[in-house]
């Protein structure tokens, strides 16, 4: 089974990344000009000012266009100060770059709480969506970048808006193992198990990065254990077959936390294989030890007549054969 991802949008199917280049070039151009037309070109002392920031001397030459190029550079390097004198001298929290994003959108992926509060106080749009789909919010969620999100949730940020792959900030913080994120997001009311576009829902992700506390945390929210998800996977199999950098003892503290709470061992997916069969293909011993002790079948067959030996078998894993054995 391949390790879930959060799978990106992409812009350059189909002669789209042309186009898509195109449209951000536009709303930069465009957009920034329309927000504040009586500063897109200033004269005199301020049209050849020098500044001074974070990577040295600038001299600024009055047009906006510009201001907000070296805005976006400060938002994303994380220069509170520089962001502060840009903003000052007429930069503007709603222009965007070739994708979409606002300064806030590029400032949410640093760990800068203070540049973050100084683009909201500046009137940032805190819900504006890049041409992925993405907020601050899922920008910060998907970095890793707790602090940041739980800020924007304090101020108000919608915690539903999904990216076009259906990515939720729920599902994002479950996949980083973000478990004060996850339970920020679920006390502000997250819905605990909308899917992606890939059928996956925060719980799957959760299980099958090994990340138990999160999985409990999404259980408890009412997350349905046994819910089918993208190819028929429920969270059990996604948690049989985890990713292989996943530490043995989070795997297999994650599956047994599932069938504690009532996982069914021996449900398939639309390729007929259940979480043991998943676990020996993989060769993951101890998931298949923990199974076959919670009372899995073994002697299920998958829609090529396989069982969970024969998968393990064909995949050299041996000693997982020798497990299946009784060995």
């Amino acid at each position: 089974m391949a390790r879930p991802r959060i799978e990106q949008q992409s812009f350059c199917r189909a002669r789209g990344c042309f186009r898509a280049a195109a449209l951000g070039a536009v709303l930069v151009l465009g957009f920034a000009l329309a927000a504040e037309p009586a500063q897109a070109q200033t004269t005199g002392a301020n049209a050849r000012e020098v500044v001074t920031l974070h990577q040295g001397p600038v001299q600024l030459n009055g047009d906006l266009i510009q201001l907000n190029t070296l805005l976006f550079e400060a938002a994303k390097g994380g220069h509170t100060e520089d962001a502060a004198l840009l903003l000052d001298r007429g930069a503007s929290v709603v222009a965007r770059d070739r994708i979409g994003n606002t300064a806030l959108l590029l400032a949410a992926r640093t760990n800068r709480r203070a540049l973050v509060e100084l683009l909201l106080e500046a009137g940032s749009d805190l819900d504006h969506q890049n041409l992925h789909g993405s907020t601050a919010l899922l920008r910060a969620a998907e970095a890793g970048r707790g602090k940041i999100a739980r800020l924007l949730i304090e101020r108000g940020a919608d915690i539903e808006l999904a990216s076009r792959q259906g990515v939720t900030p729920l599902a994002a913080a479950a996949f980083e193992g973000d478990r004060r994120l996850v339970q920020a997001l679920i006390e502000a009311g997250a819905k605990p198990a909308v899917p992606d576009r890939s059928g996956k829902t925060a719980l799957a992700y959760a299980a099958a990065r090994g990340f138990a506390g999160i999985a409990a945390l999404l259980l408890d929210a009412g997350a349905e254990v046994d819910a089918r998800l993208g190819n028929e996977l429920t969270a059990l199999m996604w948690a049989a077959g985890h990713s292989n950098d996943v530490p043995a003892r989070d795997a297999k503290e994650t599956l047994g936390l599932l069938v504690e709470r009532g996982a069914a061992l021996d449900l398939q997916d639309n390729r007929g294989r259940s979480a043991l069969m998943i676990a020996a293909a993989m060769g993951h011993r101890e998931a298949v030890a923990l199974l076959l002790a919670a009372g899995a079948q073994s002697g299920l067959t998958d829609q090529d007549g396989k069982t969970a030996r024969d998968l393990a078998r064909e995949a050299g894993q041996s000693e997982t054969v020798a497990l299946l054995d009784g060995g």
